[in-house]
């Protein structure tokens, strides 16, 4: 049976969940987190479904060992896999990230958006069919940012490569015409700055990480499993370069102390 005092899991590919995390623990402050990067194995974003597949079933099977009442998808790479399908024998409930689609809807004037994401994400359509559900109107302008990952991974904040990355996406969503970005990859919210100011204040970039908290809160309300009183802790576990992945926890949440653990999912 499922209570409210169990701890509720996040996983990601790798790193990038760490941004979800963040917006998770401020808007749950009560809640126990335990977070699962397969850094080992990332990114995931050019591998195959199937793969993909495989992989994210041993980290649902190790949050099975942990005791949780639920599991966000802190990937748009593994939510795009549809959560339903993922569910299987496991107990806990499943939530995936957010497309956005409020957010978007509300901040866009001109009907057309660019969706920084991986090239699984962007081939999968999802956003555009979540989108023109909403408003026909709607005009998507997907772009595989396929180097932001790896150097998000690698830490290379503020290097030529990261700033050409940058550069060239951006470039590429003004001539769309977009006026607002969509960061539909975990990873890229740890450049949302660079990104914000490369393409101008007229155009808007939004992080779904925000909204995809307040599902998590929604969700944990109707089930009957919110936890609303006392200080919750959070558990780091990486399947790999634990050193790398702890800068850039404390990147991402800086005077935060967590305990670490390095997990084998084989």
């Amino acid at each position: 049976m499922l209570t409210k005092d169990m701890s509720i899991g996040v996983l990601d590919s790798g790193v990038g969940g760490l941004t979800v995390l963040k917006e998770l623990r401020r808007k749950l402050p009560s809640e126990n987190f335990i977070f699962l990067g397969d850094t080992a194995r990332a990114p995931y974003g050019v591998r195959s479904e199937e793969e993909i597949r495989k992989f994210v079933e041993e980290m649902l099977c190790f949050f099975d060992t942990q005791n949780v009442k639920l599991v966000v998808s802190a990937c748009n790479t593994i939510t795009t896999l549809g959560m339903d399908t993922l569910q299987k024998t496991h107990k806990f409930g499943l939530i995936g990230m957010s497309k956005g689609e409020n957010m978007v809807l509300s901040a866009s004037k001109k009907k057309k958006v660019g969706l920084f994401a991986t090239q699984f994400t962007v081939n999968s359509h999802m956003h555009q069919k979540a989108y023109t559900a909403i408003d026909s109107r709607i005009q998507v302008y997907g772009i595989p940012c396929t180097k932001f990952v790896p150097l998000v991974e690698a830490a290379k904040f503020g290097t030529p490569e990261m700033a050409a990355a940058i550069m060239e996406y951006t470039d590429e969503a003004k001539k769309d015409g977009v006026d607002v970005v969509l960061l539909g990859c975990t990873h890229f919210p740890f450049l949302h700055r660079e990104i914000q100011k490369s393409m101008g204040q007229d155009v808007q970039v939004i992080d779904p990480a925000a909204e995809t908290a307040t599902n998590v809160e929604h969700y944990l309300i109707e089930e009957g499993l919110y936890k609303m009183n006392g200080t919750g802790g959070t558990t780091i576990n990486f399947t790999g370069d634990m050193e790398k992945a702890e800068k850039l926890v404390a990147y991402s949440m800086p005077g935060e102390k967590f305990p670490f653990n390095k997990v084998s999912l084989k």
